[in-house]
């Protein structure tokens, strides 16, 4: 869940295995990221092995803090759900669960002086049928009965099923580019043995690479020489491309076949090669990265990319102009076919609509929605878990939440709603291009694709706003923006005047 101290819980784990020291504590040392130590939030996943002694019996448990990436998930026996219990269930906590389920160990903290624990207790009994029995109640902050945790971990979460006599079988749920070795890769071993020398091949790519080095995250790299099923630890195979690293990917050993295991363009156009590499090494470790490349004739080249927020730029430190987020959609023609656009420039124009297009559609979501019941009327104006608390279900655009649908829920809400959804398929929608255009020459990467009812809104806000970042000019600058031929708005920047007189000063 985001922001209810998952990462803090992780080093209190941590400290309490002795696999970092108490000076090391509350640094977030599972947050490797720059960015996710800055904002105290975890991105993407990381793992570490834990040594602990229970009754007699030393364990080795692996430790895999997660933001709840589906994949990262395929490689645990069993996962803790945190709920702070001065927010209550969250959208994200729902759905996270039902991803988890059935593996679930419930842990609730209580970091602050309003938490209300009864009725989150009762909340999570009623959302999710869980045993209360089984909930931790915690201060991940001051170590509050942190030591209740992992002997429930031990008794209630089974150990991995594998066999170390079967075929090789490792799963690949993480990965990061290093300077020296290349791309490091973080496996599960489902079956089998691995050990340094192998041969493995990618039943992805049916790539064939050889182990390098191997070992166990404690919290660091520490080379062990092998791993078997069961542990999970870090591979290097010497691979030079992030893109050969697919996340979600099972490597068996060479000649042992297995089953598988089920626009953005840089402000300088010189930098096109640093961002270029910056982006390969956010799509090596994060599945939910998908990139295009593209070409404006007025921004030059650049990307199209899906992702989930803009904290990737901020870790790499690059300098964008990012354009409108668009989603992809399905254009029915009079023949049966249909089509795919993601891009405003491969959208029909009106003359093509009126004869070829039976119908345009979008993507819809079924959006869920958290809140206080204060705030109801203005979260409705926008698009019960308990008597204090309401929960709301939209069916909703996609492209309606791709721009700043979570920065207005959370003005509006002053910061206590959550949101979370769900694909919903394609539906028929009133949509049009819009395009924007300088001095009557439109700009292919500034045109949008629209439910009707906004353009005359989105149109001219549009047209103001780039009035006033374009600087002027020694002749007249339009701005306008059109459907087809018909124009929906236009601001005009006066061309800059001559002094005419600045050489005629006398001295």
């Amino acid at each position: 869940m985001l922001n209810h101290g998952k990462s803090t819980l992780a080093d209190r784990l941590l400290e309490i295995t002795g696999t970092i020291s108490l000076h090391q504590s509350h640094q977030q040392v599972l947050d490797k990221l720059n960015v996710e130590r800055e904002r105290g939030i975890t991105i993407k996943a990381q793992t570490c092995s834990m040594f602990y002694k229970y009754k007699g019996k030393e364990y080795l448990l692996n430790l895999i803090d997660t933001p709840v990436i589906s994949r990262s998930l395929a490689a645990c026996q069993g996962s803790i759900l945190l709920v702070d219990a001065s927010q209550g269930i969250q959208a994200q906590t729902a759905a996270n669960f039902w991803l988890a389920f059935n593996q679930d160990l419930p842990i609730l903290p209580i970091d602050l002086d309003s938490a209300n624990t009864k009725s989150v207790i009762s909340q999570i009994e009623n959302s999710f049928g869980l045993d209360t029995t089984d909930i931790c109640l915690i201060s991940a902050k001051s170590g509050i009965n942190v030591d209740k945790i992992l002997p429930k971990v031990i008794e209630k979460i089974p150990h991995p099923s594998g066999d170390i006599n079967k075929p090789l079988k490792a799963f690949l749920f993480d990965s990061w580019y290093d300077t020296y070795v290349g791309v490091v890769c973080l496996m599960a071993i489902v079956d089998g043995k691995l050990q340094k020398g192998d041969k493995i091949v990618s039943a992805y790519s049916e790539l064939k690479y050889e182990v390098s080095d191997i070992g166990i995250m404690y919290p660091e790299q520490v080379p062990t020489g092998y791993l078997h099923a069961g542990q999970v630890g870090y591979v290097i195979l010497s691979m030079k491309v992030a893109a050969e690293a697919h996340i979600g990917d099972t490597f068996y050993h060479y000649k042992c076949p297995v089953k598988p295991l089920p626009g953005i363009f840089p402000v300088d156009a010189n930098e096109f090669n640093k961002l270029d590499e910056s982006i390969k090494k956010l799509t090596l470790n994060d599945a939910s990265v998908s990139v295009q490349k593209e070409t404006s004739m007025a921004l030059g080249q650049g990307w199209r990319i899906g992702f989930l927020g803009t904290l990737h730029m901020d870790e790499y430190d690059a300098s964008v102009i990012v354009t409108q987020p668009t989603v992809p959609y399905k254009i029915i023609y009079h023949d049966g076919k249909s089509k795919f656009v993601r891009n405003p420039s491969e959208f029909p124009e009106p003359d093509e609509m009126s004869y070829n297009v039976v119908e345009l559609q979008e993507p819809m979501v079924m959006a869920t929605l958290i809140l206080p019941n204060e705030y109801m009327g203005v979260i409705m104006d926008l698009c019960g878990v308990n008597e204090h608390r309401v929960m709301m279900r939209y069916t909703l655009p996609l492209s309606e939440i791709v721009t700043d649908f979570h920065d207005e829920l959370k003005s509006r809400s002053s910061g206590y709603a959550s949101f979370d959804y769900e694909d919903m398929g394609y539906k028929a929608s009133d949509v049009v291009k819009m395009n924007l255009l300088i001095n009557k020459k439109p700009i292919d990467a500034l045109a949008a694709i629209l439910h009707r009812s906004q353009v005359q809104i989105v149109g001219r806000d549009w047209a103001k706003r780039l009035s006033e970042v374009i600087p002027k000019q020694l002749y007249e600058v339009a701005i306008q923006t059109a459907i087809g031929g018909k124009i929906i708005a236009r601001e005009t920047i006066a061309a800059l005047r001559k002094n005419v007189t600045a050489k005629c000063v006398s001295t």
